[in-house]
């Protein structure tokens, strides 16, 4: 279907943050903390894990994950990042209700 590919995305945006949320609440914490508390399998936390480092957004310690250099930045940025993804959407569903 036309959806399933931003819908599945969304689903992994939604882990990425409980996940990075779990981190700045609790770290540093681990990959089994962290698949405990959230009732995430630990293969899937780890991903999550991985992408967030990647974006500079967490940091791995010895103790656990920790927030990374770009977690400011990133909040800050995060309600007009939604805001323009509710726009877009909204359009979409204004061009549906032409048709």
């Amino acid at each position: 279907m036309l959806f399933d590919q931003i819908y599945r995305e969304l689903e992994l945006t939604e882990r990425h943050l409980i996940v990075l949320r779990k981190v700045l609440e609790e770290g540093p914490i681990g990959i089994l903390k962290l698949s405990d508390e959230t009732g995430m399998p630990t293969h899937k936390v780890r991903y999550s894990l991985r992408v967030l480092e990647q974006e500079h957004l967490i940091k791995p310690s010895s103790h656990g994950a920790v927030a990374g250099e770009n977690t400011e930045k990133f909040l800050e940025e995060f309600d007009g990042q939604i805001s323009d993804i509710i726009a877009k959407a909204s359009h979409i569903q204004q061009i549906r209700n032409s048709i």
